[in-house]
């Protein structure tokens, strides 16, 4: 008799066991849902098991650090404007990236405005290669036509850089010249770098807006150039049409030749819209990409309208995307909010 109740009271505390196991299991969280916070021009960059976002606010640089990329880390601020200076208010779009062993954040800024006309390309450097380390301030580069003379520099944001073949380039969205109204038309440009804070010789415009897909609104725009590679395949997706409004997409540039020449527009093939916005997503823009934790996904990190009214109040999403056979990127429709989405693999 004994034998017996012990055998059912060991059958109930497996029994028990089991289910708390079970429901621990079942507590775990497995999705998430857009949006996944406030903000625009959304940069993110993936070191080691790190997810590294980059933003701005209040005209200060804030940086982020955590193992989850639908979860930001505990927020920094890096850098504030200076009390004078040519980058003095406007602060935009900063992006972040490891170079040679130190952190580099690029971003535009201006003197004032409205109207946003004094924007110009500036460089942080890290002291260390701690992400938190103390940066300091590299100066503004030179995006015009003439850098003999430094105060023939044109208008110019939204830099991005790109390391292909033991060369470092920038792409960034600027003006032909320097203008009097920021209602003008903003062209892609590349340079090749002399280091990581130094441009070296002359821009070249790499894409105008003149695509049937990239123009018909009342300011005709290409900015937002975010590099984008699958194998020897190089890519520049960047935003078109207006930001402000829900048109606001994304078209690409593809290297024809990986070994030509970078600098020559016409080794470059335009396509899109590659990714734009639907009923229920409006005005997708300014994008970057990482891979899943366990590096086996690849995702677009975006921004994208609250509204279908015309302004500036946006939120950030992420999706996962696939390759065509062809290797080049298929994003597919944007995802609508609340819609759940599988977490990125490895993020349990």
């Amino acid at each position: 008799m004994k034998t017996l109740i012990l055998t059912i009271l060991t059958i109930f505390l497996f029994a028990g066991c089991s289910k708390n196991e079970t429901s621990a299991d079942d507590n775990v969280k497995k999705t998430f849902t857009n949006p996944v916070w406030d903000g625009a021009d959304p940069w993110m960059f993936k070191q080691g098991d790190d997810y590294i976002y980059c933003f701005s606010s209040n005209n200060s640089i804030i940086l982020s650090k955590s193992k989850k990329m639908t979860k930001r880390g505990e927020l920094k601020n890096i850098w504030t404007v200076p009390a004078t200076g040519w980058n003095r208010a406007c602060v935009w779009a900063p992006e972040i990236h490891f170079i040679n062993n130190r952190w580099y954040v690029y971003y535009a800024a201006g003197e004032s405005g409205p109207p946003f006309i004094h924007q110009r390309a500036g460089v942080l450097r890290s002291k260390t290669e701690d992400v938190f380390s103390d940066y300091e301030d590299m100066g503004v580069l030179y995006t015009g036509d003439n850098p003999a003379d430094p105060a023939s520099n044109v208008w110019a944001i939204d830099m991005t850089m790109l390391e292909h073949k033991g060369k470092l380039y920038s792409i960034w969205s600027g003006w032909i010249k320097q203008e009097t109204t920021d209602a003008t038309p903003q062209h892609l440009y590349i340079s090749e770098m002399e280091n990581p804070y130094t441009m070296k010789g002359k821009r070249v415009k790499l894409s105008s807006p003149v695509e049937s897909w990239e123009t018909g609104g009342p300011l005709n725009l290409n900015e937002g150039a975010q590099i984008l590679k699958n194998g020897h395949n190089v890519f520049v997706v960047y935003s078109c049409r207006e930001s402000w409004l829900v048109e606001y997409r994304q078209g690409m540039l593809q290297l024809i030749n990986p070994d030509g020449n970078l600098l020559d527009p016409a080794n470059w093939k335009k396509t899109g819209p590659v990714f734009q916005g639907n009923s229920q997503v409006h005005g997708v823009g300014h994008c970057s990409f990482v891979k899943s934790p366990d590096n086996t996904e690849d995702w677009i990190i975006y921004h994208s309208k609250k509204t279908t009214t015309p302004g500036w109040e946006r939120d950030v999403r992420m999706q996962p995307f696939k390759w065509k056979a062809d290797g080049t990127p298929d994003f597919g429709e944007p995802i609508p909010a609340g819609q759940k989405l599988n977490l990125p693999s490895g993020e349990l």
